[in-house]
C-alpha cells in the first residue's frame, strides 16, 4: 500500500465564478509544464494553475468564452466540457509544446476539445483553438457504448486514452491512438477514427467491494504510462472503496499495481522520474467531497 504525503490544498486567489468557493472542490486530470501544474477546476471550462515553487494560491483560466456556468442541468449537457488535459510534444506552431483538453464525451454536445500552446516557462501562450472530436468519439461509442474519457497521455509514439466505465455495467478500456496522426489532426482542428490503432477492454477488479474504474493518466519515459483508478458509488449513499495506481508497459500490459492508503478519490496524476525513482503528484477530493481538493505525493517502488 502506497503512503501518501500531503503537499498543499488547491486554493485559489479568487473564485472561478461569482458565488463559487475560492478553491478547487473537484478537479480532473493533472499536467505539469515547467513550474506550473494545471488541473481542470469545478467549472468545466476553467483550468486552475498552481506554481510548484510557491505556496501562493492558484488562479483560474477561462478556456472557452461565452459559456454559462449557472445554466440548468439540461443546458449544461449541451455545453462543452474540457475534462482531460494532455501534454503534447513541441511542434511547428507550438515550439514549447501545447496543452490539449479533451471532453469526456458523456453527451453528444460534449465532443469538442481545445488546444492551447505553452510558453518556454510553462505558462499558457495565446488563445485556445477548438478541436472537434465528434467523429472519433462516435466510433469509440459504437464499440464501448456510453463514453466517459477520463485520462490521456502521450508516450512512445502513442496517445493513450482511458475510458472510464462508471456504474454497472460499464466498460473500462485502453484506447491507443497514433501520435503522428493525432498531431496532424490537431493542426487541422479535428480528430477522426483514422487515428485509432488499438482498443482493449479492462477489468481492474474491486476495492472495498466496489468496482474500480480509470480516473487519470500520466506518461513515463520509454513508452510506459501511469494510471489511477478509483472504486466508488454515487447518489445519496455515495461511498469510496479506495484508489489504486498502476503502470502500463509500452505494449499496454500491466507492470505494477498497488493500493493507495486511506479511502481517497484520485482525480489526477503527474508522474516524473526524479533521482532514479518514480515520483507522483496526485490530485484528490477532500474527505467530505465539499472542501478544497488536495495535492498529494507518493513514490512508486518500480524501476525508474
Amino acid at each position: 500500500m502506497l503512503h501518501l504525503t500531503p503537499r498543499r490544498t488547491l486554493d485559489l486567489e479568487a473564485p472561478a465564478a461569482p458565488g463559487r468557493p475560492s478553491h478547487v472542490t473537484a478537479s480532473s486530470g493533472l499536467v505539469r509544464s515547467g513550474d506550473w501544474l494545471y488541473t481542470v477546476a469545478d467549472e468545466p471550462l476553467h483550468l486552475a494553475a498552481f506554481s510548484l515553487s510557491k505556496a501562493s494560491p492558484g488562479h483560474g483560466v477561462v478556456l472557452v468564452a461565452n459559456h454559462q456556468p449557472d445554466a440548468s442541468v439540461s443546458l449544461k449537457s449541451s455545453q462543452p466540457d474540457l475534462e482531460v488535459p494532455c501534454l503534447l510534444v513541441p511542434q511547428g506552431s507550438a515550439p514549447h509544446g501545447s496543452l490539449l483538453m479533451l471532453p469526456s464525451g458523456t453527451s453528444s454536445g460534449r465532443q469538442r476539445g481545445a488546444l492551447v500552446a505553452l510558453g518556454a516557462d510553462g505558462t499558457l501562450a495565446g488563445d485556445a483553438r477548438p478541436v472537434d472530436v465528434t467523429a472519433l468519439y462516435t466510433q469509440l461509442s459504437r464499440e464501448f457504448g456510453p463514453l466517459r474519457i477520463a485520462g490521456a497521455a502521450m508516450s512512445g509514439g502513442l496517445m493513450r486514452l482511458l475510458q472510464r466505465g462508471s456504474g454497472e455495467p460499464g466498460t473500462d478500456a485502453l484506447v491507443d491512438l497514433d501520435a503522428e496522426r493525432v498531431l496532424r489532426g490537431l493542426e487541422a482542428g479535428a480528430l477522426g477514427p483514422d487515428v485509432v490503432r488499438m482498443t482493449r477492454r479492462w477489468e481492474l477488479g474491486q476495492a472495498g467491494g466496489m468496482r474500480l474504474s480509470f480516473t487519470a493518466a500520466s506518461p513515463l519515459p520509454g513508452g510506459r504510462m501511469v494510471f489511477t483508478a478509483t472504486a466508488g458509488s454515487t447518489g445519496p449513499t455515495a461511498a469510496v472503496g479506495g484508489s489504486v495506481v498502476g503502470v502500463l508497459a509500452p505494449d499496454g500490459s500491466p507492470q505494477f499495481l498497488d493500493a493507495l492508503e486511506g479511502h481517497v478519490t484520485v482525480t489526477g496524476v503527474d508522474a516524473r522520474v526524479e533521482q532514479g525513482r518514480v515520483r507522483l503528484l496526485l490530485a484528490a477530493l477532500s474527505e467530505d467531497g465539499a472542501g478544497p481538493a488536495n495535492l498529494l505525493e507518493a513514490t512508486l517502488d518500480v524501476p525508474a
